[in-house]
């Protein structure tokens, strides 16, 4: 297994970027960098090591070592190299006998209060202290120390007040206090680069040690989330993976691709043999820029978690029980009731679901699937229940259905339009980077009817915050456009350059009208006119002005058009096709935006080309030798109302489990139920396989190669770090299976996949393993056009030609509150789980989130008689649940909102299917709910969790 790896050197200090450069000599070599380069890091460009403790690349130079003296020519005194900026004709010297009696003094007084226990150190062989005291030539120390930290006892037996025992109470690391040297870097990691200030230093002097907050507060109960920005940073065993310390120290490393969220953070999976030993956040990771969340750092061991399939099964009806056969085994008994369906049924009558967790080439494989083998069109994706609106919306306006920046250009916003979505807990490591760019001074407006961590914390405040009533986001975009246009705030200079002048004047009316003003708007939305006002005249002057949205805008029953007003906002003012701006949507999986660039939805081919389109279709039947049909297929809903009515009778479903992530369960129940052969595909039996016939086991993340397209259309390598368990990668679980149904696929790599989608799709013409090995990440459009990919769109003129306006009339929900459900239901996500929980219900970090609570106003929770902690009923229109209340004011009077991490709760059986008119993307956002009272379980849930049981049953092998 060949590891990929670009050296990972620490070069003590951030990278400077002036373009102002530089000329010094350090020891006797030249070297021009730019300007406010630290000596250290010059040092370090030319291979020259200088000795340090304090100082890492990750958080700003503190200088408080010592260990990093130099010796400056007609400078005075040894000055610290990481804090001393580079000037032009220094000349500096890193090494000579003064230096070197300095630095193994600081190093005797460091190890003199250190315990001695390195070959029994978990840190031993990954130790900065222990390498630097061989760097400075340290090979005895003189005294040692009366009074240490490392002792429970003094010399006279005595209880030491400076001894802290070890704190285990965080699952994933430990924190040993023994240990620490007090360089401060967790503290300023903590700060710096995750942004939380859960760390602190105490006391002063030799007191001085490091905590988690108040002195009651545990790693666990502290304001730390669990980032590992401090594990990452400490130089010694003071915090440290308790993997680590487990498993040992590891020995190689492969750099690859999280699969969570669509920020796409690179790692480095850090192994011992075939063992994983760690996640590490990779520096060199566009993206991520070395960070990571708790989920990424952490949450793995669902990999290998013992409620894993691996083999294959199959069961006549899904009141069987499963039964273990072989792959082949398996593969024809798929084909057979897949090709008795199509004789029966016709063609028509079967299709596939994609997954946004699997590879970009694992989903081309399952679109083609039903494509090129079962001949129709009847592919969706989990993309139509989060972000399907986008594609439209801004394919609309702007001509094509992504992103425009990369996330980079948060750190030259001015203004930041946070819509509908919480980074905090969805999109983390981009959180970190939007609240360090708050911190130095950009503003932040927070459209949300939830009061979220971006809206009032520590050390950051949002400037407004536009609390509006669930289902109302277009009555609030068009308003603001209102304030701009009437007050003359939009850009007319853009405008009249980029945009078709014609249609502008067009929607300028239409927002002009009265109705659309804040102050008509005022009672519908719930936000104050003139706080809504300061809003838009914040966004319009405020200079570069970037909106990040996510499902709380996308999944409404007017989602498309709410990204259509937030394409006209950015239009408006001239916010489009330069850094620091743009239209940022915030994906929710890690390959979402894959799985929609490679045509998985049923109108669109891979490269959103419409099937319709006869020269597109021309181009695929000729290098995949059929007939390609010319109608749209079936969407995700449309499947289960056919199968209901009992026209579609076959299912194969990729790493997706529509039963808990689709709205409306009981509905989505009743469609696989009817169903004659309902294929899963993945690592655990999951809800929907409760009504499946067929199980191919799936590979993680860390079993495959391939590539996925985060929200900023990156597209990074996914490479394989140990083998899989199950036998096979899912790519080639697909191929057996298109094998078995007649195909003549004969890939024998990813990496062929790829070459055909490049052939096939213009954004992707350029891109390559090759390529991808080389730069490490492109994002698309990657063509002859643009052979290292597009990092912001839009630049010259838009995809489309002319930025389209588009008028967006406010058109209320169906979803009504009424006597019998007077309140409103939102849902979203939480730092510790991700989506239906199948990955991170499987590790650790239900020890944040074991179970979804309601959240309900104090106002709403007293009039019913609810208690906090208290088991309650949650009903709708659709079903009921039970679950626990959680009282608080970060939602308003009349709203409730809880998460849908855990079957337990099946929070999906509320919500309607009430969807987006363009793209049918479900409301969650908005449903007409009661909360009562309750003595625990419906009936219901009680009804739903003795079938899955019934459903799981495995037949013990003869």
């Amino acid at each position: 297994m060949k590891d990929f790896i670009i050296p990972d050197r620490d070069f003590g200090t951030p990278a400077a970027k002036s373009k102002t450069m530089v000329t010094l000599t350090i020891d006797g070599f030249d070297i021009t960098v730019p300007e406010g380069t630290s000596i250290m890091r010059a040092a370090a460009e030319i291979g020259i090591t200088v000795p340090k403790l304090c100082a890492t690349d990750s958080v700003d130079a503190f200088g408080s070592c010592r260990l990093c003296l130099v010796e400056i020519e007609g400078r005075n005194g040894t000055p610290a190299s990481c804090t001393t900026p580079v000037a032009p004709g220094l000349k500096v010297h890193t090494q000579n006998a003064k230096l070197k009696q300095l630095r193994r003094g600081v190093m005797e007084l460091y190890i003199s209060d250190h315990p001695l226990d390195c070959l029994t150190c978990s840190a031993n062989g990954d130790c900065e202290l222990q390498d630097m005291a061989g760097a400075v030539g340290l090979r005895d120390v003189r005294y040692e120390a009366v009074d240490t930290h490392f002792k429970a006892k003094n010399n006279s037996g005595e209880v030491n007040p400076q001894y802290l025992p070890k704190d285990d109470s965080n699952p994933y690391f430990s924190y040993d206090p023994a240990k620490c040297i007090v360089c401060s870097r967790c503290v300023r990691a903590c700060e710096e680069v995750q942004g939380t200030f859960a760390l602190t230093i105490e006391g002063r002097g030799f007191d001085s040690r490091v905590s988690f907050g108040a002195k009651t507060d545990t790693a666990l109960t502290s304001d730390c989330v669990s980032c590992g920005a401090c594990v990452q940073a400490c130089p010694t065993a003071t915090l440290q993976e308790k993997s680590i310390i487990e498993i040992g120290t590891p020995e190689r490393s492969v750099i690859t691709t999280c699969a969570y969220c669509g920020v796409g953070c690179s790692f480095k999976a850090e192994m011992r043999g075939d063992e994983l030993v760690r996640m590490v956040p990779y520096k060199h990771g566009k993206a991520n820029r070395g960070h990571s969340c708790v989920k990424g750092r952490f949450a793995y061991g669902y990999a290998s978690h013992k409620d894993r399939i691996l083999s294959p099964m199959v069961r006549d009806s899904i009141n069987d029980p499963w039964q273990e056969v072989s792959w082949s085994e398996a593969m024809e008994f798929a084909a057979n009731r897949m090709k008795g369906i199509i004789d029966k049924h016709g063609r028509h009558s079967v299709g596939v679901i994609t997954s946004s967790r699997c590879t970009n080439e694992e989903t081309y494989l399952v679109q083609k699937l039903t494509r090129a083998v079962f001949m129709n069109n009847n592919t969706d994706t989990c993309a139509r229940v989060c972000h399907s609106p986008t594609g439209y919306g801004l394919g609309q306006t702007f001509g094509t259905s992504a992103g425009t920046q990369d996330f980079d250009s948060v750190e030259h916003t001015d203004v930041v339009i946070l819509i509908g979505a919480n980074p905090t807990d969805g999109h983390p490591v981009f959180a970190s980077r939007l609240k360090k760019r708050l911190r130095a001074g950009a503003k932040l407006i927070v459209v949300d009817p939830r009061r979220i961590d971006l809206v009032d914390g520590p050390h950051i405040k949002a400037s407004h915050h536009l609390q509006l009533t669930p289902g109302t986001n277009v009555a609030v975009v068009t308003a603001l456009a209102h304030t701009i246009v009437t007050e003359g705030l939009f850009n007319e200079s853009f405008i009249r350059e980029r945009c078709d002048w014609d249609e502008f004047q067009d929607y300028a009316e239409f927002v002009s009208d009265p109705r659309h003003s804040p102050e008509a708007t005022q009672l519908l939305t719930g936000v104050p006119a003139e706080e809504l006002r300061a809003a838009a005249r914040l966004f319009a002057r405020g200079g570069n002005g970037a909106v990040y949205y996510g499902l709380g805008v996308t999944e409404h029953s007017q989602g498309s058009t709410t990204v259509i007003g937030i394409a006209n906002l950015a239009m408006l003012t001239g916010n489009v096709g330069r850094p620091g701006v743009g239209v940022n949507p915030l994906r929710g999986q890690n390959n979402v935006q894959g799985s929609c660039d490679m045509g998985s939805f049923p109108h669109e081919l891979p490269g959103y080309r419409h099937v319709k389109n006869d020269a597109v279709r021309d181009v695929f039947e000729s290098l995949w030798g059929v007939k390609i049909d010319n109608e749209p297929g079936l969407r995700i809903p449309n499947m289960l109302d056919a199968a209901v009515e009992g026209t579609f009778k076959g299912l194969y479903c990729q790493g997706e489990d529509i039963l808990q992530s689709d709205p409306d369960t009981k509905h989505v129940a009743a469609g696989l139920a009817a169903m004659d052969c309902v294929i899963v595909h993945d690592l655990f039996l999951n809800e929907t396989a409760n009504y499946a016939h067929v199980f191919f086991p799936g590979s993680s993340f860390l079993e495959k190669d391939g590539t996925f397209t985060n929200a900023e259309r990156r597209i990074n390598r996914v490479r394989k770090v140990m083998a899989p368990k199950q036998g096979y990668a899912d790519w080639e679980v697909t191929q057996m299976f298109a094998q078995a149904m007649g195909a003549n696929w004969a890939y024998t790599h990813p990496s062929q996949i790829m070459d055909e989608i490049a052939m096939l799709t213009p954004s992707f013409a350029g891109v390559s393993y090759e390529k991808l090995e080389t730069m490490g990440s492109v994002q698309w459009p990657c063509n002859d056009l643009a052979p290292e990919g597009t990092p912001l769109m839009h630049t010259q003129g838009f995809v489309r030609g002319k930025g389209k306006f588009i008028v967006t009339e406010y058109i209320a929900t169906d979803e009504k509150t009424g006597p019998r459900f007077p309140l409103l239901l939102t849902t979203g996500r939480i730092l510790s789980q991700y989506n239906v929980g199948a990955q991170t219900r499987r590790t650790d970090n239900v020890v944040w989130h074991d179970q979804d609570v309601l959240e309900i106003h104090p106002h709403d929770a007293e009039l019913r008689g609810v208690r906090d902690g208290q088991f309650v009923k949650l009903a709708s229109r659709s079903g009921e649940t039970a679950l626990m209340a959680k009282i608080t004011d970060r939602v308003s009077p009349g709203v409730v909102y809880t998460t849908f991490h855990h079957p337990d709760t099946q929070a999906n059986v509320i919500t309607t299917d009430f969807s987006d008119w363009a793209t049918n993307c479900p409301e969650y956002k908005v449903t007409a709910v009661q909360v009562s009272p309750s003595n625990g379980p419906t009936e219901w849930q009680e009804e739903y969790n003795a079938q899955a049981a019934n459903s799981r049953r495995i037949l013990a092998a003869e």
